[in-house]
């Protein structure tokens, strides 16, 4: 099979505004290296990382809720991990698509096999200590027709969901299913917030899963929604919390709120965090944390095992995709500003296929 040596696809050029999002239709088809593959991209979700990169909100000069309108101080870095972020940049967290090419090192016989890719990659250093990449800011990412990969880090996936169906997986159940991990959940109650985006819908379906009794936190409108995918109660964004009630609290959106979860958490319970949407500056009464035997748990790091056991899930049938729109690569603006207005349950995917209308 012969490879174009250009492709189409959407460049970051600095951090800034959707005004930094620009279609191109001259961008270098990736070089595999000897591990890796070549992935033709069939869709890609749209994530809460993909903002936050553009936007700088990483910095550390950062303190202010997610938006669009966060930059980060002249100079600093605002990835995942503070490398320098070059541009033009290929951003992507989730990626969904058919190998078309291998490295020296891996079998032709992986030609062809539909993926899902790794969006937390796993890397040893020189100096041998392991440092967490991520798909789309650290690496090159989905947001154009080809990505190159590790082999390790692309999954085969023998399911009938649909590309883009599958697209919306990578980024927020492996991030779910990490947080659950962590903590170790088991048949406890747990409590959600964000529970409406692609990573609270994600913790509800894996927490049922686990036998917990899971309460979501969202808006009035979306409560059904979030039942009819297993939330067993659901509270009002605004709704003051129980106190000394859940074993566990899954955090996605820190802010002001944060001493009431902590209060909400029953003597030696656990918090667990891979989000800060309202603001990462919070205020801990530390007595709070030693009197209650509290522990408190951060989540972005995620074993080997995560995404197979993710893939798995699929095919035993015990999830159910949430895609609430899809848009065209080139459209990209639009689906990102969808995506910040809140108003949707689930994912919102770019279909990486087909043009704009």
């Amino acid at each position: 099979m012969s490879l174009p040596t250009v492709m189409s696809g959407v460049v970051l050029t600095g951090y800034g505004g959707l005004d930094c999002l620009e279609w191109r239709d001259d961008l270098p088809v990736p070089q595999v290296g000897p591990d890796d593959v070549l992935i033709r991209v069939a869709a890609a979700g749209v994530n809460n990382t993909d903002i936050n990169t553009r936007t700088g909100w990483y910095a550390k000069s950062v303190t202010a809720a997610t938006s669009d309108d966060v930059r980060p101080a002249i100079g600093e870095d605002g990835t995942w991990s503070g490398d320098t972020l070059t541009f033009p940049h290929i951003q992507g967290a989730d990626c969904c698509g058919h190998i078309v090419a291998v490295g020296d090192n891996i079998s032709a016989d992986r030609i062809g096999q539909r993926v899902l890719t790794r969006t937390m990659r796993n890397t040893t250093q020189p100096d041998g200590t392991n440092k967490v990449v991520t798909q789309g800011s650290e690496t090159q990412g989905a947001f154009a027709q080809y990505m190159a990969a590790p082999s390790f880090d692309a999954i085969t996936v023998a399911a009938d969901w649909t590309d883009i169906e599958l697209a919306s997986i990578p980024c927020a159940y492996t991030t779910a299913e990490g947080m659950l991990a962590r903590c170790n959940l088991g048949a406890e109650t747990v409590l959600i917030t964000g529970a409406s985006g692609g990573v609270g819908s994600a913790l509800i379906q894996l927490a049922k899963r686990r036998g917990a009794t899971v309460t979501a936190v969202t808006q009035a409108d979306k409560a059904a929604a979030l039942q009819d995918i297993g939330a067993d109660h659901t509270l009002d964004h605004d709704a003051p919390l129980p106190e000394n009630h859940y074993d566990v609290v899954l955090d996605l959106v820190a802010g002001a709120r944060f001493p009431d979860l902590l209060d909400a958490l029953k003597p030696q319970g656990r918090y667990v965090t891979s989000g800060a949407i309202a603001g990462p500056m919070v205020t801990l009464d530390v007595r709070t944390l030693y009197l209650k035997d509290l522990t408190l748990i951060g989540s972005t790091a995620q074993p080997a095992h995560i995404l197979p056991a993710i893939v798995s899930y699929i095919a035993a049938g015990t999830l159910k995709p949430l895609v609430s729109a899809v848009f065209p690569l080139n459209d990209i603006a639009a689906a990102q500003q969808a995506f910040m207005a809140k108003t949707l349950i689930g994912k919102i995917v770019l279909d990486v296929t087909r043009p704009a209308p």
